[in-house]
Order: structure tokens, then sequence, then C-alpha cells
């Protein structure tokens, strides 16, 4: 009689451990998800919106900010852990030992995705509901290619913004406003 067996779980520490292959890795409920390298788009956004909010976040002492392939675990047994294009956690929030050396324990105030071509549209509302889930207060989704950002409050709440629209920190980024078009200028 055959037994089959199941592969064992990775945990976020074992990812966090793997030795550096040029790749980036996401853990999906114990699998290791390899992220394909994203194109020039993509990595101009993605600084873009990452300094706008650090630049607001620091002048505000709100808390702090970080870039893609920071870590934020979202669930544990099995382990997931994602690394949206850029993040806010709320300074009430760091812990009294300071920003961790491995991933963040908890899910990012703000978590922000920028899409790329090759991003399934079941892929993005997957990660969206992960991190409302696991306490993410709110997700803006940037889409390049219509230029357009969604704001999820909710993985139903969704509110699209156009180009003439003003992207609003709502109340995890008091005061904090964008015009959706500069964005992609």
């Amino acid at each position: 009689m055959a037994v089959l067996t199941q592969p064992v779980p990775m945990t976020a520490e074992e990812l966090f451990d793997l030795p550096d292959d040029d790749y980036r890795y996401e853990l999906v409920e114990g699998e290791l998800i390899r992220m394909a390298p994203t194109g020039g788009e993509h990595g101009v956004l993605t600084v873009r919106i990452g300094r706008i909010l650090d630049e607001y976040v620091e002048a505000h002492d709100l808390g702090i900010c970080s870039g893609a392939e920071t870590g934020f675990i979202l669930q544990r047994a099995p382990d997931s852990v994602r690394a949206p294009d850029a993040a806010f956690i709320a300074k009430a929030r760091i812990p009294e030992t300071g920003i961790p050396k491995t991933y963040w324990p908890f899910a990012p105030d703000l978590a922000v995705e920028v899409t790329s071509p090759s991003d399934r549209f079941s892929a993005v509302q997957t990660k969206i509901a992960e991190y409302f889930s696991a306490g993410t207060r709110l997700v803006w989704v940037i889409e390049p290619a219509t230029r357009t950002v969604y704001v999820y409050r909710s993985p139903r709440d969704v509110q699209a913004l156009g180009e003439d629209d003003e992207l609003s920190g709502e109340d995890v980024l008091p005061g904090f406003r964008y015009a959706v078009r500069r964005l992609f200028g």
C-alpha cells in the first residue's frame, strides 16, 4: 500500500533564511511563491508612491513606511508572508523593541499594490482579502494600464479613482491628499 506524503509547509522563519537567489518570494499558507522581477513602469510607480507616503508620514510623525520586499506575516500555521509594494505602519503599532530585523509580525495599516501586466485579477483579490483578514485598514491598488487607483476599505467596499480624482489617506493617514494624475505623471 502506497502512503502519500504531503509537503511540509514552509514557515516565515524558513522563508527569511532562504539564500539569496535574486528572486523575491512570498509565502501563502506555507507554500513558497516565486515572484518575477517587475517591469520599469511598475518600478517607477512603486518608488513614487513609497516616496510620497514616506515624506508625508515623516512630516506628520505618523509612523513609518516600508517599500517592496518588506515582509508582513499575515497568518501563522500555516504561515503566510506578503510583501506589498509599499506599506504604512502606524506609530502606535511599532513594537517597543523597534523595527524588526525579520518580518513584521502583523499586517500593515495601509498596503499598496501596483499591478503588473501579468497579475491576475483573482490573485490581487486574494491578496486584498488576506490583508484585511490580518488587520489591514486600507488597501490601494494602483493600476498603471488604466491609470486608476482602487481604494479598498474592505474586500467589498471599493472605490475607483481616475486621473481627475484625489487619493485620500482617510482615517489611516489623516490629512493625506494626493492628485491621482500626479502618480502617473
